[in-house]
């Protein structure tokens, strides 16, 4: 290895890009995890990185020129682990919106992950998401996205351009509609349900539709759930395409 001056500020740059993905991206922005531990991963790939993409020194002047190059450098990993962990909160929208269906919305608890007040269904899609995440090397893809993005935007070219303001309107729209087909099948037995029980407070008006509609939301709020396991890694295939499209139209948006 080399050990200019030039090359040291070339592995400084490395260094930002790679550690704001880190700080960012699914699995590796874990608060769970040391920031000792984050640290280390973000040095040892950045040594990995620098062994692989062709050193060529980065033109600037003066020390606010470097601090420019710097910010660029931190905007572009900041903008790569936006765009794989921004689809995380598809599972969080989806969650809510079940929780709020069958009635445990009033119920809220510390996701330990992100360390935000969230309901019982969102940390569950989150949690087994991750897990269906590590299982199939998904994190593998963050790692090969973090050096493919050299070969796309060399150290200090990165160029914010207004296509990205279209690629998050386009997130905003995939946001929802991915969320609704994830909760249909609640949503659409939570209707039966409701109109069952209008028919029988006409019916029926001396009982109490209150208490009984609040119980029986949930135990079929809870069946639908316990069927909807099963189709949960065609769930995660939607969540992977949104983030690998996401991800490559943010680093497209940022193309010299």
């Amino acid at each position: 290895m080399k050990f200019s001056v030039e090359y040291v500020e070339y592995a400084l740059l490395v260094f930002v890009r790679i550690s704001m993905v880190i700080a960012i991206a699914p699995m590796f922005s874990n608060t769970n995890i040391p920031r000792r531990v984050k640290v280390g991963t973000a040095f040892f790939l950045s040594l990995v990185v620098m062994n692989l993409v062709d050193y060529s020194a980065v033109s600037y002047h003066g020390m606010l020129g470097y601090s420019i190059v710097l910010a660029k450098e931190a905007i572009t990993g900041l903008l790569i682990g936006l765009g794989s962990g921004i689809c995380l909160y598809i599972l969080n929208f989806s969650g809510h919106l079940v929780d709020m269906e069958i009635g445990f919305a009033m119920v809220m608890e510390m996701d330990p992950t992100t360390q935000v007040q969230t309901t019982i269904t969102a940390t569950l899609f989150t949690a087994m998401f991750m897990l269906i995440f590590v299982a199939t090397d998904m994190h593998y893809f963050l790692i090969d996205t973090m050096i493919d993005s050299y070969q796309l935007i060399p150290i200090g070219g990165s160029k914010v351009t207004p296509f990205l303001q279209q690629v998050y309107m386009d997130y905003m729209v995939d946001y929802f509609v991915i969320g609704f087909r994830i909760i249909l099948p609640i949503f659409c037995c939570t209707l039966v349900v409701n109109v069952v029980l209008g028919i029988l407070a006409k019916v029926a008006p001396q009982m109490n539709m209150f208490v009984i509609g609040m119980q029986l939301k949930i135990f079929v709020g809870l069946a639908v759930l316990f069927i909807m396991v099963s189709f949960l890694p065609g769930i995660t295939d939607f969540i992977y395409e949104e983030m690998q499209k996401i991800t490559k139209l943010f680093l497209q948006s940022m193309k010299p």
